[in-house]
């Protein structure tokens, strides 16, 4: 049996491969002698020492970072329904067979997609003003932006589906509508529920950017604490142990959806 063909490359020989293992070890030990440095420079400011950690323990550091925590959630939840009712129309607008509907959705989606979520954020805390506010700007922002990658998401997901399927269902007398909500979209949801959840969870991260809104968020929460006590690593490392646990059980509930879909399917 011949050796299978490298396609994109050939396969290295020895001498390439132990090339391979010096560059490996050497970058290794560089970005450690990188991470010993900066650990050197935070112990040197003073920023491992105990009584850094100690404001923690006060119970009313322990609420601000509650309130945050609770802000960041609450900005995130709102924006999270409304990118998936976006999501949900816009790709439905895509699907249309008139492209006087379905061209002016495209034009719509590419625009907003195309646009940095920061740069939305900021444009409508600007342009909105003060009958606006901190939360809605930062609400609209993602909305804006994360509604429109869920479309391309949705409407990838449907044009998954078999074409068979959507022809048995007009061959017995389906409505297009009918079609989509009874035949398509089931099928496409077990398809496309892990992007969505990842993409939700891409949307939780980045509602930290209305911090720089003044949105009182757990990230504005966090700099403030570290910019009051001096104790900016400590409390940049418990704010990110609260972002990475949050994100974790949103992770966790995708993979539970996830199951209940395939237990539904079987």
């Amino acid at each position: 049996m011949s050796a299978p063909t490298q396609v994109l490359f050939d396969a290295p020989g020895p001498k390439a491969r132990r090339n391979n293992v010096l560059i490996s070890i050497a970058s290794a030990l560089l970005l450690a002698a990188l991470v010993a440095y900066i650990v050197w420079k935070f112990y040197d400011a003073g920023q491992l020492e105990a009584d850094k950690w100690t404001p923690f323990t006060y119970t009313i550091i322990q609420n601000v970072l509650l309130r945050g925590l609770l802000a960041t959630l609450q900005v995130a939840a709102v924006a999270t329904v409304l990118a998936l009712i976006v999501g949900v129309v816009f790709a439905l607008l895509r699907l249309s067979s008139r492209r006087y509907i379905s061209i002016p959705a495209t034009i719509v989606l590419e625009f907003f997609r195309g646009i940095p979520v920061l740069l939305l954020i900021f444009a409508v805390f600007y342009i909105g003003g003060r009958g606006v506010g901190p939360f809605w700007a930062v609400v609209i922002g993602l909305t804006l932006y994360n509604g429109m990658v869920i479309a391309e998401i949705i409407r990838a997901g449907v044009l998954s589906v078999p074409k068979g399927q959507k022809e048995a269902a007009m061959a017995i007398g389906l409505r297009p509508g009918q079609v989509m909500s009874i035949v398509l979209m089931p099928q496409a949801l077990r398809v496309m529920m892990p992007t969505i959840v990842a993409q939700l969870v891409v949307l939780l991260k980045d509602s930290a950017l209305g911090y720089l809104v003044t949105y009182r968020d757990l990230l504005a929460e966090v700099n403030n604490i570290g910019r009051d006590y001096q104790n900016l690593l400590p409390t940049f490392i418990i704010g990110a142990a609260i972002y990475i646990l949050v994100n974790m059980l949103v992770a966790g509930f995708a993979r539970y959806l996830e199951r209940r879909l395939q237990r539904t399917r079987a």
